[in-house]
């Protein structure tokens, strides 16, 4: 249960997130391009959230495999 509440607990706070560093921030809301600013605060998330998913994947398979 507590994995549960930790999961979408962490998806509710994921959307909100602000990857962006403060050099690319500037210079991309300095202009009319904030469309492009979000998609490369999205792409960046993205990114970020590949190499996480990756290890718990290959966490659990290990966890089940020592468990048999």
């Amino acid at each position: 249960m507590r994995i549960i509440l930790f999961l979408l607990v962490s998806l509710f706070f994921l959307g909100e997130a602000s990857a962006q560093c403060s050099m690319c921030r500037a210079v991309l809301e300095s202009g009319d391009a904030q469309e492009t600013a979000k998609g490369i605060n999205n792409g960046i998330i993205y990114l970020m959230a590949i190499p996480y998913v990756l290890v718990a994947f290959v966490g659990y398979q290990i966890f089940k495999l020592l468990r048999k």
